[in-house]
């Protein structure tokens, strides 16, 4: 038994872990970085402990640090979470050394399943199945090549020693090969410490279905169903429901008999999920195994009624499994949606900032709200861009789809990028309402997930300018009551001039759009004057932000977020930043100059691939940028000639500078 639990990771699934563990009576302990000094999962913790400097290599990866943390603390016992250390056979290894509980398989099992080769040549002898592929020891990119070819096109690279996305290339045709390896290799080697890549057959549309299993010491293994977490982009999951639409019992029970022989393959301990591509012909492979907890857990907490951090803990104190598989029962409907600081329109790019209002919706018994965030935390480069996961249920999957609606309706984000209309819009398609999804729905979808806003509507325009009107009122207000004659026609706040009727110019940018707005001030009230229309509006300002608005005769509200001349719209699942066009402050002016390329988000500079004097030609690769652990390859916009480049290999960009310049055309 142990009653004090370290957590040897950050943000979210910190948190998460310690609202088990302290319910369950147990002390809880944080390691942090310089850059989570004043985090969340550092306040919730009952003691913390600087383990070093924000990059993770230097922090969260440093098995040595973590190590000395749970002695200095006096913790039995070490939970990895995802991530970062988690599936480090070694960090479990040295932590069972250290006499300390590693919350986790055995490191054997890590070990075994952490290499994707090895793990699929276990898995084809315990009768498995897998996708056709490569899954040997011979790296050099001319063997890759036969095997590639041998194997057919469309091809799916992939790292050995990891997940997430990262070291992952789709190639098309023989041609792209070596270029799409030496990218997989590099960013592989810097995600996970080893460059060793696999090759398997591309599916084209396939649905991703995962098991979650769960094994103790006595021999005993169940699974708790199934996932689908096939709604993904830059192979990263975004959207995840248990159980899988359309899943058949038979279907189910083949896979998850499939997913028990393979965490008894070898001798699993713990909580698992076995991942499986399912095909359009009901055909499933085996892709990898996740020794861990999975980010998407709380779908199938949901649905079983059952607490997994509480049974990690259970099996990590030698106590049997709660449950055999005959009293585990699926109850209803699940779905997870992964609020993400980054920008769908950009290629889904991490986006960096600070959360200058975060407003996420209200927990309840069918909403469930895990996050590591606060309003006024700093998201930074170093770390996985989540904000927050909404997880909602319902009796059916219709239900719980519409919850995920109004928790996304509710949803407020202002100061960063961030995919919430994205996942609002993924909710509306018919296709998806449907359950008809697939690995390939965002590709498919991309034109009507990511299309550009079109103009400002008469009523989005009516409340951001009935906001400016009621803040402006509110000032007057406090300024006259502080003034020496606060009673004064001159504090009026109506609209009150002397011998003249009172209208007022408002000026709104959205991009390029102008929105020029005439406000009248009319004895019956006020009279909007609009490109595209003339309404009455009337309203009145909430203490927490909030406008409740009457627009030409129909009540409506919003939320809007002033920050100096920007204004951030928050209305039925849409966010629209508009800019006051003020001449007391002028306009600010981010854009590069001619030929100049801009940094897309903050990042380090991994590769220069051009040279000051080298003539370009539109689509050539200038620089590659690594943000959030992985590559971003910067094309150049036109022909022409490189006429300087600001930065090297290994420095640090900000966002918004200039990383080279282009003179001139080309020839």
């Amino acid at each position: 038994m142990f009653d004090t639990l370290l957590i040897a990771n950050r943000g979210e699934i910190a948190c998460r872990i310690m609202a088990t563990a302290t319910r369950l009576g147990i002390r809880t302990v944080a390691v942090y970085s310089e850059a989570d000094t004043d985090s969340r999962h550092v306040q919730l913790a009952d003691e913390a402990i600087l383990i070093g400097p924000p990059p993770a290599r230097d922090s969260y990866l440093r098995a040595d640090k973590i190590i000395a943390a749970a002695q200095r603390s006096g913790a039995q016992a070490v939970h990895p979470g995802y991530g970062f250390l988690a599936e480090n056979a070694e960090f479990a290894r040295a932590c069972r050394e250290a006499g300390l509980v590693f919350i986790g398989p055995p490191a054997g099992a890590i070990a075994a399943m952490g290499d994707k080769s090895r793990a699929k040549q276990l898995m084809a002898t315990a009768g498995v199945p897998l996708v056709p592929g490569y899954h040997g020891l011979e790296q050099e990119p001319e063997a890759l090549q036969r095997q590639a070819d041998r194997i057919g096109y469309p091809l799916l690279l992939k790292a050995s020693a990891g997940g997430g996305g990262k070291g992952m290339r789709v190639v098309e045709n023989p041609q792209d090969f070596p270029s799409a390896l030496a990218a997989a290799k590099r960013e592989a080697l810097s995600a996970f410490g080893n460059e060793q890549v696999l090759l398997e057959r591309y599916l084209r549309r396939p649905r991703h279905i995962e098991i979650q299993i769960f094994a103790d010491n006595f021999g005993n293994c169940v699974h708790l169903f199934e996932r689908d977490c096939s709604l993904q982009r830059r192979h990263q999951k975004v959207i995840e429901e248990a159980p899988a639409p359309g899943m058949s019992v038979e279907l189910r029970g083949q896979m998850a008999a499939a997913a028990i022989a393979a965490a008894q393959a070898i001798d699993y301990v713990g909580a698992g999920t076995i991942e499986f591509l399912l095909d359009e012909e009901g055909s499933f492979y085996f892709m990898e195994m996740n020794t861990r907890l999975q980010v998407e857990h709380p779908v199938t907490e949901l649905i079983s009624g059952h607490d997994l951090v509480e049974w990690q803990l259970l099996v990590a104190e030698r106590q049997p499994l709660p449950c055999i598989q005959e009293q585990l029962r699926i109850s209803g409907h699940a779905i997870e949606a992964r609020l993400y600081a980054e920008d769908p329109l950009r290629d889904f790019l991490p986006a960096t900032g600070t959360l200058q209002h975060l407003r996420l919706p209200e927990a309840t018994a069918q909403i469930r709200v895990d996050s590591g965030v606060r309003q006024g935390d700093r998201i930074g480069i170093h770390y996985d861009p989540l904000l927050a996961k909404l997880i909602v249920h319902g009796e059916t999957r219709e239900q719980a789809l519409r919850r995920l609606r109004r928790a996304l309706d509710a949803t407020e984000v202002v100061g960063l990028n961030c995919n919430r209309d994205f996942l609002r819009r993924v909710c509306d398609n018919e296709e998806f309402s449907g359950g008809r999804i697939d690995t390939g729905f965002i590709p498919r979808h991309q034109e009507e997930l990511l299309s550009v806003p079109g103009p400002l509507s008469d009523e989005q325009l009516a409340l951001t300018t009935l906001y400016l009107l009621l803040q402006r009122r509110q000032q007057a207000q406090l300024q006259a009551q502080d003034s020496f004659e606060p009673n004064s026609p001159w504090h009026e706040t109506s609209g009150w001039r002397l011998n003249s009727h009172n209208y007022h110019h408002v000026l709104l940018r959205d991009g390029d759009r102008e929105y020029p707005v005439i406000l009248h001030y009319r004895p019956e009230g006020l009279l909007l004057e609009l490109p595209g229309a003339s309404l009455e509006v009337s309203g009145s300002l909430d203490p927490d932000g909030g406008l409740q608005a009457t627009i030409g005769g129909r009540r409506c509200q919003a939320r809007i977020i002033r920050n100096g001349l920007e204004l951030t719209l928050l209305q039925k699942g849409v966010t629209r930043t508009l800019h006051l066009d003020d001449p007391l402050y002028g306009v600010l002016d981010l854009q590069g100059g001619e030929g100049s390329l801009i940094a897309p988000m903050p990042g380090k500079i991994i590769a220069v691939h051009t040279a000051i004097g080298a003539m370009v030609e539109t689509g050539d690769p200038l620089l590659t940028l690594e943000a959030m652990k992985m590559e971003h390859t910067i094309n150049s916009p036109k022909n022409g000639t490189v006429s300087d480049i600001f930065f090297q290999i290994d420095e640090m960009v900000e966002e918004g500078v200039q990383l080279i310049a282009i003179a001139g055309e080309g020839g």
